[in-house]
């Protein structure tokens, strides 16, 4: 009997990695008739039967491109579906993930055939995030360095192509891009898209130390400072310098004023003196000066820093 509910379970995943979904519910509903007491075969059930759903509601959508667009927006609020169900199966979890990305990326591909939509870097990303999510991490860092050349100052770009080059094992590249990405723009990352388990061990930290929301993002660079993760730095050129001060007082000015939204804006600026002090590390009243404002804002970041 067990070996018949594997046997069945094995096929109904088979069925997903080649996009049948209703076939794979046709089993998995006859490995529940036999198997009434299988939690694998009703959490496996359950996880087709939701995104059936989701398939039949693209039908009345016309273009390729929103299609694939709106699968994709299903991802985030399928995974906290399947935080709520009983248990956790990695085999039904990769074979949907598998099933649903294969999906969306054959809507996408049909878009991409067109010789001006291969220039177009929201298509490329989109790709790329379709053969991440399948496993294909070649292909996704093919298609994610064709977007980052259209967008090479884009913190959401950059993180994609970080969590990429990370599920490749360079580590040591995607430390340096993912703390341009959150230099850049760190409300601009897609935190759910990421996978790389270098990224995702600081977003659990920030989120334990009971950061929420768009906050978590924000703090991310900073205490991936502190940890020792966003540890491969560049020497910035003067004109990046100069930006850099700038953006300093710019926010230093902001708090001073209580102008903006302060949860966001502080660790954004304690993560600037960060920057700030590793273009000058052989001047020390320069260090000392920005470690006393960092005091000011935070002084646990203070006595993190320190320690």
């Amino acid at each position: 009997m067990v070996t018949e509910l594997t046997e069945l379970l094995q096929k109904a995943y088979n069925n997903l990695r080649t996009s049948d979904m209703t076939g794979a519910c046709a089993v998995l509903e006859s490995a529940l008739a036999n198997n009434p007491s299988s939690k694998e075969a009703v959490y496996a059930l359950k996880c087709v039967n939701w995104w059936l759903k989701r398939i039949q509601q693209i039908d009345s959508i016309h273009d390729s491109y929103n299609k694939g667009g709106f699968l994709f927006t299903q991802w985030e609020p399928f995974s906290d579906f399947c935080k709520q169900l009983d248990g956790s199966y990695e085999s039904c979890q990769y074979a949907v993930k598998y099933c649903i990305f294969s999906t969306i990326l054959r809507f996408f591909q049909d878009v991409l055939g067109s010789d001006s939509n291969q220039h177009d870097p929201e298509l490329l990303l989109q790709v790329s995030r379709c053969y991440k999510g399948m496993g294909n991490y070649d292909l996704a860092l093919k298609y994610v360095q064709q977007a980052v050349r259209f967008k090479r100052e884009d913190g959401g770009a950059l993180s994609e192509l970080a969590d990429v080059q990370a599920l490749l094992g360079e580590s040591r590249i995607s430390k340096a891009l993912f703390r341009e990405a959150f230099f850049l723009d760190p409300q601009g990352v897609n935190l759910h898209s990421l996978e790389s388990e270098l990224i995702l061990s600081i977003v659990k930290q920030v989120y334990a130390l009971g950061h929420t929301g768009a906050t978590v993002a924000e703090w991310i660079p900073v205490y991936g400072s502190l940890f020792g993760i966003f540890s491969v730095k560049r020497a910035l050129k003067s004109i990046e310098v100069s930006r850099l001060k700038q953006s300093i007082l710019n926010l230093e000015g902001d708090i001073r004023t209580n102008k903006g939204d302060l949860t966001l804006i502080k660790p954004r600026l304690i993560n600037r003196y960060f920057w700030l002090m590793d273009q000058y590390e052989e001047e020390p009243n320069i260090i000392e000066e920005t470690m006393l404002k960092i005091k000011a804002i935070d002084p646990l970041i203070y006595e993190r820093y320190q320690n």
